[in-house]
This record gives C-alpha cells, structure tokens and sequence, in this order.
C-alpha cells in the first residue's frame, strides 16, 4: 500500500513535504521513482502524462489537487477507480475577487486609460454602472454558484445556465440546450466556469458569440478547449465582441508565438484566477486517504459519466 505523486507542469516539492509531514509513516514516493509498481493503490496528481495510470494495475483512487478532473478523464482510460478533487470555499472567494476585477476594470474603462497614458492622451469615456450590468455565468457547480451569489449581492444583474434548474437568489436560472440562446441574450459579460466534457467542448464558438449583444466581453476561466480559438478571433475583428480574458488555455505555457499573445482585445493571465493552497488541500487529501484506508466514503467524488 502506498501513495503515488505523479505531476506534470507543477512543482511536486511542497504537495509532497507537506503529506510526508502529515502522514509520516505512510509511503509516499513522486513519479517516476517507484520502488514498487504493484504496490501503489492511491494516486494524487496534476496533468499526468497519456495513459501513465495503466503502470499502476492496483491503483484504487486518483486524486486531483485541483478542483477539475479533466486533465485526469482527457488523458488516461480509468475504469472502476475513484476519482476525488480538492473543494476548497477559498479558491471560490479567490475567482470571485479575481472575476470582479476584471469586470470592474472593464467597466470603469482603466484598460482604455492605462493605454491612453502612454500616448499623453487626455480624453473621458462614458462608464456603465454595476446595477446596469449582466453578467452571464457558464457553469454553476460549486464555484460557478458562489461566484453568481457573490455578483448578485452587490447589484449586479445575474444570470447563470447549467444543465439543470438552480435555485441561488437574485440569480436567474437557465438550463439545458433550448435555454442557452435566451440565457446569451442581453449579456454584458459573459463567464465560462464549466467544467471541460464532451458536450462542453468548443462551446464558445461562433455560433455562442453571434448570439451576444455586441461589444460583449468574455471572460474563461475554465479550460482553452472550451474556446474555437480561430473563432474567438474571428469575432473580436469584426467587433462582435469588445474583448476578452483568458486564463486558461489549450496549451499552457501559452506558446510564444501564439496569435492570443500579440492581439489589440485580449487579455492574457497565466491561470491564475484561482490557485490551489496547498495546505488546505494536503489536508483534504489526507482526510480522503485515511477515509480510504479505513473503508470509509471519500469526500468530493465525481461522476465519470458526467465528468464533474
């Protein structure tokens, strides 16, 4: 029996100081250095490399130590396994703040003046107000959801889809295919926090985008495959849209010579909207590995049917 780190594009160094100094007498090892491939039955990783799992034969639970699952389900065959993330309140409070200022800096013009600085250029712009503002949200699992409360709280006009009906107050709820087109309409701002499956896969396109108000803002922060990338330009050009930031993208570190980088109305942040702590989240994991042990259910399991 033992624990098995596997990370990829993320420093290993504290997740593993932090587990050994929590569960000192269990095995812990970090990939590829592995005494004993047979032996490893509890997973924790980041982005594992294609169909590293299957060295694994006895492997009984994969952990991510973040909230999403799909860089597990995208890149290994799993099969009656659990799968387990990491559901921390802060990182919801972290992608609020992160989102409302964004949103703020788009309303009050601060790109526009920042820009304008650099030319000497003294000129006022009209500004919209919060409580004449839409923001739409993608997506409203547990952080979607807060982050909808939290805009609503403070005047903003909310508006959320999901595949189901959701009752969050001051929040109105749009679900399922034939209510995404009205869910779009009159949207300021509009927020991809969807989890990355199938049918999320390439969701805004430009299909999503014509049926936006023009000079609709976007703003993801889920994963870049949910971007048609030739069509987000594609609408930016034309002034479909006003502009966008990302945060995540297809490949991450966004390549250098990448189109996004050298674009007049995008933003680029390296996902950053939110950032697992680790200390919070060691915690969670050993909770979940003594959880296991002990033949108890795991905390935050996911459906792999679903993939959330």
């Amino acid at each position: 029996m033992s624990i098995l780190l596997i990370f990829e594009n993320k420093d290993v160094t504290p997740w593993y100081k932090a587990l050994k100094s929590k569960l000192p007498n269990a095995v812990i090892e970090v990939y590829p250095n592995v005494n004993n491939f047979a032996s490893v039955d509890f997973v924790i990783c980041w982005k594992p490399n294609k169909n590293v799992l299957q060295q694994f034969p006895n492997a009984k639970v994969i952990q991510s130590v973040g909230a999403s699952i799909d860089h597990i389900t995208n890149s290994q065959s799993v099969k009656n396994i659990t799968i387990s993330r990491i559901i921390d309140p802060q990182l919801s409070q972290d992608m609020w703040e992160f989102l409302l200022s964004v949103v703020m800096t788009q309303l009050k013009n601060t790109k526009t003046y920042l820009d304008q600085q650099k030319h000497e250029i003294w000129k006022q712009h009209n500004y919209k107000t919060i409580n004449n503002t839409t923001v739409s949200i993608l997506g409203l699992g547990n952080i979607g959801g807060y982050v909808a409360r939290k805009f609503a709280s403070i005047g903003f006009r909310v508006k959320g889809w999901s595949n189901s009906e959701k009752q969050i107050l001051n929040v109105s709820s749009f679900y399922g295919n034939s209510q995404l087109d009205s869910f779009l309409n009159d949207s300021d701002f509009l927020i991809n926090l969807l989890p990355l499956t199938d049918k999320t896969k390439g969701i805004l396109n430009k299909s999503t985008f014509q049926k936006l108000p023009k000079n609709s803002f976007l703003i993801n922060v889920g994963r870049g495959e949910h971007v048609v990338e030739t069509d987000l330009i594609e609408s930016l050009n034309s002034s479909k849209l006003s502009g966008a930031l990302l945060d995540v993208f297809a490949v991450e570190p966004l390549p250098k010579t990448h189109a996004f980088w050298c674009h007049p109305k995008i933003l680029i942040t390296p996902h950053v909207a939110s950032l697992t702590n680790v200390e919070s989240a060691s915690e969670q994991i050993v909770d979940n590995y003594n959880r296991f042990i002990n033949n108890k259910k795991l905390l935050h399991t996911v459906s792999l049917e679903k993939g959330y």
